[in-house]
Formats: structure tokens, sequence, C-alpha cells
């Protein structure tokens, strides 16, 4: 099993969300997050006043999937939540020893 996190750009979410779910992922998490990268931040004008914006808003979404479907996971984020800009954000897979479904007390990749 794989925990796979993603940090993507906001308005990506629901192209990266139409995609797991064609590849039969049913479930996952998303965080409202902000940081930055190659791109640092950015300087906005507000009321004629222009201030810096150091951390941007991006959205990190995390999910756990059996090892014979992460590789086609990766690529569907990847092809989803690419823009070709900077700041299309990031992806890890951690490798996952453990999963128990709370309710019902499954465990494995039954749990996924």
């Amino acid at each position: 099993m794989k925990y796979v996190v993603a940090i993507i750009k906001p308005y990506k979410l629901d192209d990266v969300r139409e995609a797991l779910l064609a590849l039969g992922v049913h479930g996952m998490t998303v965080s409202e997050v902000r940081g930055f990268g190659r791109q640092r931040g950015h300087t906005e004008i507000y009321r004629g006043a222009e201030y810096a914006v150091s951390y941007l808003p991006k959205l990190k979404v995390e999910l756990g999937v059996s090892d014979a479907i992460v590789d086609r996971v990766v690529e569907a984020i990847r092809e989803h939540a690419h823009t070709g800009q900077i700041g299309d954000g990031k992806l890890f897979v951690y490798d996952l020893s453990q999963a128990m479904r709370i309710r019902t007390g499954e465990t494995g990749e039954t749990a996924l």
C-alpha cells in the first residue's frame, strides 16, 4: 500500500478528483494549505498599497492506494494538475504499512 500526497493549485482539484474516481479511488482527504516554492510568492496592490504575499494558497490531497494502481494514480494526478506554469505543485509517495477502517475494523487494502 502507498500513501500519496499531492500539493496542487486549488482550481485543479475537480480535474484531479474526476481522474481519480475514474481509476476507482473511493476517497481522499483535501486540506487548504499555504506555501511557496520556486515562485517565492508575489506582490499585490490593495487600496493603493503594495504588499508581499509570501505564501500562496494550495490544496493538499492525501489518499491511500494499493500498490497495483499507485503508478496510474501518480500519473493521473500529474496529468490533471499540470498547467506548465511555475507553482503546479509537488507529489510525494510514501510506503503505507497499515490502514484500518475504524467503523468495521477492516485492515490492509480492504480498508482503503
